[in-house]
């Protein structure tokens, strides 16, 4: 699925093309399987490597995958209200619009960076994220330099972009917490997280008009799912923002739910530190 490393300085963080066979094929961030193509099980296979002649013990701190048989866009009913009215989590706000231009090697900012922004609201709200010290090197007149750090150190060199799901969610690990990605059902779904304290960082694509609060149309974007209004209307952090204060935006619910699962079918990347027990999971568990 991918060659990840946490820096750029032994081998390129990369994900692998050509692997197209019988059984599908693999797409950046993952595995399509071929028409027709009944797949019942898979096996995952992690190589952890290490400088040569060194001591260090290289520690896996866990390995997942989600598999979905998809249905067809427009056939999810949209959900009502249940858990998580009037919740909005404290997710501090950044807009990837404001680093336009910055760092043309990682895909140079604004557009390309809604995935390591989107990351580093999470890891802001968690309090954690890299330090003065490890963001040094970024220009000193550059607002919110961890975003920068964040767009660095999750590039896809083969992908070419900062939107590589599981590289992010790797990202997060650095720093101590816990990260995956999955697919969720339904809003419902999202409001266990979203009550549990756990924001969730959102895959969607719509078009400019089609969900009530976004100005815009994107044929993908990735945001904070910060919480719900009383109504039950969704509070994203959108990145997509010509400013900070101007990220926290409610949007209409069965229209942007119905963005979200007929695009990317519901993935969401869940990121929380051990203390913060996920909720329970559904009966056939997605997480």
């Amino acid at each position: 699925m991918g060659d990840w490393a946490a820096d750029d300085t032994a081998f390129r963080r990369t994900s692998l093309r050509g692997q197209g066979d019988a059984d599908g094929d693999v797409n950046a961030d993952l595995f399509r399987a071929a028409p027709g193509r009944a797949l019942t099980s898979w096996r995952l296979r992690v190589t952890l490597l290490r400088p040569a002649g060194s001591t260090d013990v290289p520690v896996l701190h866990s390995l997942g995958a989600a598999a979905s048989a998809l249905p067809a866009p427009g056939e999810l009913a949209p959900s009502l209200p249940l858990a998580a009215q009037g919740l909005v989590l404290d997710v501090p706000a950044y807009s990837q619009e404001i680093h336009a231009g910055e760092y043309p090697q990682w895909n140079g900012g604004g557009e390309a960076w809604c995935s390591p922004t989107s990351t580093a609201m999470v890891l802001a709200y968690w309090g954690t994220g890299p330090g003065p010290a490890d963001y040094s090197w970024v220009d000193p007149g550059y607002a919110d330099p961890w975003v920068d750090y964040a767009a660095s150190h999750t590039y896809d060199h083969d992908f070419d972009g900062c939107g590589n799901w599981p590289f992010n969610t790797a990202y997060a690990g650095r720093f101590g917490l816990r990260g995956f990605v999955t697919r969720l059902r339904s809003l419902n779904e999202a409001e266990r997280f979203i009550a549990a304290g756990i924001p969730l960082i959102a895959s969607a694509s719509y078009r400019k008009g089609e969900v009530p609060g976004l100005d815009y149309g994107t044929k993908g974007h990735l945001m904070v799912l910060a919480g719900f209004t009383s109504s039950g209307d969704p509070v994203l952090n959108d990145p997509n923002s010509p400013s900070n204060d101007q990220v926290r935006k409610p949007v209409g619910r069965a229209e942007w739910e119905a963005a979200w699962l007929n695009s990317s079918r519901g993935v969401v990347y869940v990121i929380h530190p051990a203390s913060v027990p996920l909720p329970a999971p559904p009966v056939q568990a997605n997480w």
